[in-house]
């Protein structure tokens, strides 16, 4: 009986066969924190220890909210960069940087059969370049900081298998949101989510991280996509480092498998407030929203802000709503600007923000008033997530925030190509 690829990656990191089901005491090849990184050193400094065990696999992104929105976190920044000189940490990515997942993947940091562990439940994004990722608590980072091992539960593995192609207008969001909805927020809870099939090859890396980070709104501890040739060529761009992809048998073993043909896929929004209340755009087109937002971990990459360009080209955004625009990182924001992507959504009447979490997470830069509706490219649209408890979050694709943005309603995108 065959071997999955998260039973391979922690059985190699254990030293020994393991299956689903079985705890593993592991070393983890990187860990992640952000803004966070105040609160974790605090945990740390509780252990009583004067140095961390090993600062080399330490990655430290400041990104949820830069620049520091008030007193507090101007002070826990403050706070972290005394902590990072004092370790030593060598990886550390301050303001200017970006969003940390998409920072720490355009880094290298994130590769084939690597073990990644970070204090964010979208750690699972390093699975789109076949990296075994998964989020954990701050004590737990804290831990590893102190000890450099963790104990891991194997999970058992969900397989997605898809084929076919994406209508014109429909992508990577539309076809987690369409999984998410069919099969609920916690389907995959506490198990690896494998997203294979005849069309997976043809996902870009960027698509590949939309999926990847959205399974942790399936419940599941890890989703990947098999590294593979557009995998190793991503990555031979960031560095010279030889990776070999680890891949499930063919013979081996998974909880279930689920099959999606993509060209049946039509545009799908999350309607609040949960992930999994999902519905075709076109059962809701027409619904008024105050404000829209391209961006954060899960779309805010070249390939999003290009297919809203597209979209948003030579229009103007109706006076009644407000776009934000937010690059994922500083590089994402330096090519769209030289693509002149950014001065597209400028003359429509967008306001372009920097790289960062921005209102993703209801601290800065967007907020809602109560009775506000917010029709958002994020991963969560849980109630009071962007703010007032009393306003509402809709998730959907880049194409259809910008359709939707010049129509002033929301409005399936294939009738605007």
């Amino acid at each position: 009986m065959g071997l999955t690829f998260s039973e391979k990656i922690l059985g190699g990191k254990a030293g020994k066969t393991v299956r689903a089901g079985d705890v593993v005491t592991v070393s983890p090849d990187y860990l992640l924190s952000h803004d966070n990184s105040a609160a974790i050193i605090k945990e740390f400094n509780k252990l009583g220890l004067e140095k961390v065990q090993n600062p080399e696999k330490i990655v430290i992104i400041l990104d949820h909210i830069v620049p520091a929105a008030a007193e507090k976190y101007a002070q826990n920044h403050k706070e972290i960069r005394e902590f990072v000189a004092a370790q030593g940490i060598r990886h550390f990515f301050d303001i200017h940087h970006g969003i940390c997942h998409q920072v720490f993947s355009e880094n290298g940091f994130a590769r084939p059969g690597r073990l990644i562990l970070g204090a964010d439940s979208h750690t699972t994004s390093y699975g789109a370049l076949g990296a075994f990722a998964a989020g954990i608590g701050r004590s737990e980072l804290a831990s590893i900081w102190a000890t450099d091992e963790i104990w891991l539960r194997v999970p058992e593995t969900l397989r997605i298998v898809m084929t076919g192609r994406f209508q014109t207008g429909v992508s990577a969001k539309d076809v987690i949101l369409k999984i998410i909805g069919d099969n609920g927020a916690d389907r995959a809870n506490y198990m690896a989510v494998e997203f294979s099939g005849e069309a997976a090859p043809s996902f870009s890396i960027s698509s590949r991280l939309v999926l990847a980070n959205m399974a942790a709104e399936m419940g599941a501890k890890n989703g990947y996509f098999p590294a593979d040739a557009v995998t190793l060529d991503w990555l031979r761009t960031r560095s010279n480092e030889v990776s070999e992809p680890v891949l499930s048998d063919e013979d081996a073993v998974f909880e279930t498998e689920l099959e999606y043909d993509l060209k049946s896929i039509e545009p799908q929004v999350a309607c609040p407030h949960t992930v999994d209340n999902v519905r075709p755009v076109r059962e809701l087109e027409g619904m008024p929203f105050h404000q829209a937002l391209i961006g954060t971990c899960t779309n805010g990459r070249l390939e999003d802000l290009e297919a809203a360009a597209a979209i948003m080209k030579g229009k103007t955004v109706p006076s009644h709503v407000r776009v934000l625009i937010i690059p994922a990182s500083a590089s994402v924001y330096r090519e769209a600007l030289r693509r002149g992507l950014l001065e597209i959504f400028s003359e429509a009447g967008c306001v372009i923000l920097n790289p960062g979490c921005g209102p993703c997470l209801g601290a800065h830069q967007g907020i809602m008033a109560p009775e506000e509706t917010t029709l958002s490219t994020a991963n969560r649209n849980f109630r009071g997530r962007m703010g007032s408890r009393d306003s509402q979050i809709y998730l959907a694709s880049p194409e259809t925030v910008a359709a939707s943005a010049v129509r002033g309603a929301l409005t399936d995108p294939r009738g605007i190509q």
